[in-house]
């Protein structure tokens, strides 16, 4: 075996104290540039509109594609029960190989098909609508 020697050892500078003074100065650095902001901001406050209501969305906003049938839904459905339907949805979901442990049948096959068409195309429906409103 080699013993490991490096010709540049002289070269080298030590972690410790170097390294750590250098973290510790950029450190204090950030902290008085996150302070000065706070100060400022205190004494500066943006000029806000009214507050926010979750309730009411402006007729102006859209929501992504994938979030339009969502926020359809919401239009023909009070507004309570229509937060509560995707919850409950995803949690049969979730739940739904615990729930049916019986095996599959013919009926429950076309069972299955027949809810999940009916479920893509009401998505479908609002998502058009969502999108041409």
């Amino acid at each position: 075996m080699t013993e490991h020697t490096h010709p540049d050892d002289e070269k080298t500078i030590p972690f410790f104290p170097d390294h750590i003074t250098t973290e510790a100065w950029v450190t204090v650095g950030l902290l008085v540039i996150i302070v000065l902001i706070g100060v400022w901001a205190a004494f500066q406050p943006l000029g806000l509109e009214e507050p926010a209501n979750a309730m009411d969305t402006p007729p102006h906003v859209k929501a992504h594609w994938y979030f339009l049938f969502l926020q359809e839904m919401l239009k023909y459905i009070p507004k309570g029960i229509g937060v509560v339907i995707p919850v409950v949805a995803i949690v049969i979901m979730a739940l739904w190989p615990f729930i049916d442990s019986k095996p599959d049948s013919k009926r429950a096959r076309i069972y299955r098909v027949v809810v999940s068409v009916v479920a893509l195309s009401v998505i479908g429906i609002l998502t058009y609508l969502g999108a041409t409103s």
